[in-house]
């Protein structure tokens, strides 16, 4: 599964992971991405989504179909 969300377009972060003795190497900072489905009615079907949280925030605050006529002006593929 892709660490990017579709809605908000977060992806994974880089930094330092810092030893006790204060040395740095590099690590990865990976988004909490959960594939969900949806029933979308002016679609007619269900849409599996790869979600950070935000995004299922978002989801509930705008709806579900304003968020899929956006990706679907993006280009996104549902």
């Amino acid at each position: 599964m892709a660490a990017r969300c579709q809605v908000t377009g977060v992806g994974p972060q880089f930094g330092n992971q810092i030893s006790h003795s204060h040395r740095r190497t590099k690590r990865r900072f990976d988004p909490n991405i959960q594939k969900k489905t949806y029933y979308v009615p002016s679609l007619g079907r269900k849409v599996t989504l790869n979600l950070s949280v935000k995004g299922i925030k978002t989801i509930d605050a705008r709806g579900i179909e304003s968020v899929v006529q956006d990706l679907i002006k993006r280009g996104e593929k549902l």
